[in-house]
């Protein structure tokens, strides 16, 4: 089995994440489980280009490279380029589309040297808060329950879609001639849906070091068949989200 080097047992949580490695090494799993699940579930590549691994008591599906399978290949390949660029603090957002523009997978990003850029949209919750390794798992797996909600409900692909990814940096600290390895300068000409799109907060991970976010994009109609109630687990967590642009976000 080959998946991706810093997923071979894909989400194991650790009793502490004292070091920004650590933290690192499980923001590398989490897009990496996120990445697949939604991969595996939306159809785009055969059984054969995926593992079984577990995350917790959660059975998720791996993305590995498969030599009758080029495009989870290419796929491997884009996701080490992703985490180059993560480890180098320079990644922003991570667009994952489906083309010509039908889903689109948001992933944001956020560190700094001095730990977390807690940023949870809302104002009950302290920017000093002490996030615990509770915290972050629980938030971790409820992400990927969630996705597998969503997923299985809704509506199918078209036969001939085209999977591709766009990369955003944070331009202040990043080199403007670093290209991550497999990708390439591209203009930044937005998402283009021909039918009218729906926005979701799908859900956050924070850990002491990394933020991660998971929002996404698709065509309404899609939507049309999802009860939003389906995705609350639990009576502290929050429920899908349906929105626009964010408002309190000068980054988006």
């Amino acid at each position: 089995l080959v998946s991706f080097p810093d997923c071979q047992s894909a989400v194991v949580f650790p009793k502490t994440i004292a070091t920004e490695q650590q933290s690192l090494m499980l923001v590398k799993r989490l897009l990496a489980v996120a990445v697949s699940c939604i991969t595996y579930l939306r159809g785009i590549f055969p059984e054969s280009a995926y593992g079984t691994r577990y995350m917790d008591d959660v059975s998720v599906k791996i993305l590995r490279e498969d030599k009758n399978c080029p495009g989870s290949t290419q796929l491997v390949k884009w996701m080490l380029g992703c985490y180059d660029a993560l480890q180098k603090k320079y990644f922003n957002n991570c667009c994952l589309c489906l083309q010509t523009v039908t889903e689109c997978y948001h992933f944001k990003f956020k560190y700094t040297h001095n730990g977390p850029l807690l940023d949870f949209g809302s104002k009950d919750k302290k920017s000093d808060s002490t996030i615990t390794c509770a915290d972050t798992k629980k938030a971790s797996i409820l992400l990927i329950r969630k996705i597998y909600i969503l997923m299985q409900n809704l509506s199918p692909l078209p036969s001939d879609v085209c999977l591709t990814m766009k990369l955003l940096y944070y331009d202040e600290v990043t080199p403007p001639d670093y290209q991550p390895p497999g990708f390439k300068e591209a203009k930044d000409e937005g998402l283009l849906f021909n039918e009218e799109p729906m926005y979701l907060n799908v859900g956050e991970v924070p850990t002491p070091f990394h933020l991660l976010k998971l929002k996404i994009t698709t065509e309404k109609q899609r939507m049309e068949n999802v009860d939003k109630n389906i995705l609350k687990q639990g009576e502290t967590a929050e429920p899908l989200q349906v929105c626009g642009v964010s408002r309190d976000d000068p980054e988006e």
